[in-house]
């Protein structure tokens, strides 16, 4: 019965696939890039108050504050536009890995073991998109050798599933109500799965839709009046999240790639 169970949610799992192949990547990537397109736009509008911030924490000044805004702004809404019109994508991935280790060393980010999580989640995201924008037979660094047949692509693919699932560690709630041991057992189990790549366009997926409904529970920032310090705080964790999402739809365009129990299934 588990069985019979596992193979039709596969069979699920590839007619969605099957379905939505063609439309699929460019929902991916315009959820990837959401949480920089939502924070370059937030530059924009709330230019004065970051600026104010940067100085304040900083005390570098006025002028270096709003080199900040302004670099901060600019460089996440030009890396957007250049990943959804697809040109020079690895340019762009690069750019915004920049913006992502620049906001964690200026927002203090290292020192929180939670946002630090959902950064580096949502670097594991921008290395399947690396990993997307390079063909198969194309090494990211010309001259270096494959080992095993894998290319640098294969291990982009693998270090964007081992991120991605941290943020799913941040969704942990030790305590003794039911239904949330279920939820940590039920997502340790998918983040496993997608870590060592089996059954891994299923779990990818499972693991989309979970996110999705908390995502939609849990921050609904539109509920909240524009004024209060939480809307902007659940506005950020929404957006940061469904960047996520969209590094594991692109796990399920994409597939685990080589180094992976489903590929090496293939060799038995």
């Amino acid at each position: 019965m588990p069985a019979d169970l596992m193979g039709a949610a596969d069979e699920l799992a590839d007619q969605f696939l099957r379905v939505t192949k063609r439309y699929l990547p460019h929902i991916a990537h315009l959820c990837l890039i959401s949480t920089f397109l939502e924070d370059g736009i937030r530059m924009w509008l709330q230019w004065n108050e970051q600026r104010d911030y940067i100085n304040m924490s900083w005390n570098c000044g006025m002028f270096m504050a709003t080199l900040f805004v302004i670099f901060n702004m600019c460089g996440q809404i030009v890396g957007c536009v250049l990943v959804l019109t697809r040109k020079y994508v690895s340019y762009a991935c690069f750019g915004l890995f920049g913006i992502v280790f620049m906001q964690t060393v200026v927002y203090n980010i290292l020192w929180d073991v939670k946002f630090l999580m959902r950064n580096l989640a949502l670097g594991g995201g921008l290395l399947l998109l690396l990993a997307e924008s390079r063909s198969e037979g194309k090494s990211m660094f010309a001259g270096v050798p494959t080992v095993g047949g894998n290319s640098p692509r294969q291990y982009m693919q693998l270090g964007g599933r081992i991120l991605l699932i941290l943020m799913f560690m941040t969704l942990i709630r030790f305590n003794t109500d039911p239904f949330t041991i279920f939820q940590d057992i039920f997502g340790l189990a998918l983040m496993l799965l997608v870590t060592v790549g089996f059954k891994t366009k299923l779990a990818a997926l499972t693991l989309f839709l979970w996110l999705l409904i908390i995502n939609l529970v849990q921050n609904a920032f539109w509920k909240i009046p524009s004024y209060r310090p939480l809307h902007d705080f659940l506005k950020y964790d929404f957006f940061q999240t469904l960047s996520v999402m969209g590094g594991l739809l692109l796990v399920v365009a994409l597939g685990p790639g080589g180094v992976s129990m489903d590929e090496h299934k293939k060799k038995w």
